[in-house]
């Protein structure tokens, strides 16, 4: 768990459209299994990003480190963008490279987050996607998952070869298809979704996703208004499950200017057992 208690940090957004307040927490923890964490969380407004590092030593630790230094270089020096984005995980590429301790050999970091655009007309968050971390977004009473993994089970799924209850517990579960490494460049996938209050975002690591279902995930939102509450709760769960891997959890709230958030009523989801809000450890 934490070494200290986790805060909500908050942000007021202008907008022509009535202004929003944009409230979030984070939080990255090495679970019960892993004898170190590899993974790196960036929370600074606008960009809100997970890194899930992989790879023998400490290399992954050094590959989701690198991603969110350049990340964050680029928050430091203004706007946001495709481009800026793209231009720091490059720069990540190098730093990956030329770091001693980093072999070629499966080292790598997934890069999954939000960034608030307001550069058009319109404002809006965009969604960045490289590999299986994922981001969720609860809308309108239901949880979607925004993003696609970049994983060999998901292209078995996507191709009719797996059904989805098969790929939950498959062996090659881990496999990833896309990533920032030591020797490639790729470019994430990018989703727009307007901005709504009463939106809540969920940014996560594997370690996560592997421990509670979307519905557990869901289950935790409802019962708890609060980001760093949320966190807490939805740490908490996955750990007691099992916390087979790494843990990395963002949760990003927005509400009209003005609204608090922590005693807002939310809707309970019916029939939710926090007692198993997701699988059980192999």
């Amino acid at each position: 768990m934490p070494d200290a208690p986790l805060t909500t940090q908050t942000r007021t957004v202008r907008r022509s459209g009535g202004d929003v307040t944009v409230s979030w927490a984070a939080v990255t923890d090495r679970g019960r299994k892993r004898e170190v964490n590899q993974d790196a969380v960036l929370a600074q407004f606008p960009l809100f990003v997970v890194a899930d590092g992989m790879g023998g030593h400490i290399g992954g630790e050094i590959a989701s480190a690198s991603t969110v230094e350049r990340l964050q270089a680029m928050v430091d020096h203004g706007a946001v963008s495709p481009d800026g984005i793209e231009e720091a995980l490059l720069r990540a590429v190098g730093d990956i490279g030329d770091h001693p301790e980093t072999t070629d050999e499966g080292t790598g970091t997934t890069v999954t987050g939000i960034y608030l655009d307001a550069s058009g007309d319109e404002d809006a968050w965009v969604v960045l996607n490289i590999g299986d971390s994922r981001v969720y977004i609860d809308r309108d009473d239901a949880l979607e998952q925004v993003t696609v993994d970049h994983s060999l089970v998901q292209e078995l799924v996507a191709s009719g070869r797996l059904s989805p209850e098969e790929a939950e517990n498959h062996p090659y579960g881990n496999v990833i298809t896309r990533a920032v490494g030591p020797s490639e460049s790729v470019v994430p996938d990018y989703v727009r979704i307007d901005v709504r209050a009463g939106d809540r975002f969920v940014i996560c690591s594997d370690g996560l996703t592997k421990e509670l279902t979307d519905f557990g995930i869901l289950h935790f939102l409802r019962q708890n208004a609060d980001p760093a509450a949320a966190i807490d709760a939805m740490l908490e769960a996955a750990i007691e499950n099992g916390g087979r891997d790494n843990i990395s959890i963002i949760v990003v709230d927005v509400a009209e200017a003005g609204a608090d958030s922590a005693t807002r009523q939310l809707p309970v989801v019916e029939g939710a057992d926090a007692a198993s809000p997701g699988p059980q450890p192999a």
